[in-house]
C-alpha cells in the first residue's frame, strides 16, 4: 500500500476497524459498479439479472480477483468476532433476497419452471458461485473467466433456465 503502519495506526485504531472499514469500500464499490445499460434502464429483468448478479460476484479481472481476496480472508476473522459475523450474514442474506427476486421473478416471466421457492434456490445459487469464487482464487489457471462464465451458464441451464447467447442474454 506505500503506507507505513504509524499512518494506518493513525487512521483505524484496530485491525478489525481496517477490515470493516474495506468491506464497506468494497460495498460501495459494488453498488456503483457500471452496469449494462439495459440494467440501468430496468429493461433486464427475472433470469438476466439473476445471471448478472452471479457474474458481478466472480473474480472475472484483476480488480474483482483482488476484491474477492478481501472478502475470503475476511470470513476467517469474522468467524471469530461476533459483531463482524453478523454484518457478513447480513450482507449474505441481502445478496440472497436480491437474487430469490431475479429467480421469483424469472418463474412469473416463465424464464424458469416454478417449483422450489425462489429464497432456496437463490441459497442454492449464491453458495454454487461462492463456491466458484474459491476455486478461481485458489486455481485461477483452471478457472479463467470465461470457464467462469461458462459455468454459471451451465448452472442456469440446469435450473432450466436455457442457456445464453453470443450477446450474453439469457434465452
Amino acid at each position: 500500500m506505500g503506507a507505513t503502519t504509524g499512518l494506518l495506526t493513525h487512521y483505524f485504531p484496530s485491525k478489525r476497524a481496517l477490515l470493516r472499514h474495506a468491506l464497506e469500500v468494497l460495498d460501495r464499490r459494488s453498488a456503483d459498479r457500471p452496469r449494462p445499460a439495459a440494467e440501468r434502464a430496468g429493461a433486464a429483468s427475472g433470469l438476466v439479472m439473476l445471471r448478472a448478479t452471479l457474474l458481478d460476484i466472480l473474480p472475472l479481472d484483476a480488480e474483482s480477483a483482488a476484491s474477492n481476496r478481501i472478502w475470503v480472508a475476511s470470513w476467517d476473522v469474522a468467524l471469530a468476532d461476533p459483531e463482524l459475523a453478523r454484518e457478513h450474514a447480513e450482507r449474505y442474506r441481502r445478496a440472497r433476497e436480491r437474487k430469490a427476486r431475479h429467480i421469483a421473478e424469472a418463474q412469473e416471466l416463465g424464464e424458469l419452471p416454478p417449483g422450489p421457492r425462489a429464497d432456496d434456490t437463490a441459497a442454492a445459487a449464491q453458495s454454487f458461485v461462492l463456491g466458484l469464487v474459491v476455486q478461481a482464487l485458489f486455481a485461477p489457471q483452471d478457472f479463467p473467466a470465461e470457464r467462469q462464465i461458462a459455468l454459471v451458464d451451465e448452472y442456469l441451464a440446469g435450473m432450466g433456465g436455457g442457456g445464453t447467447g453470443a450477446s450474453g442474454q439469457v434465452g
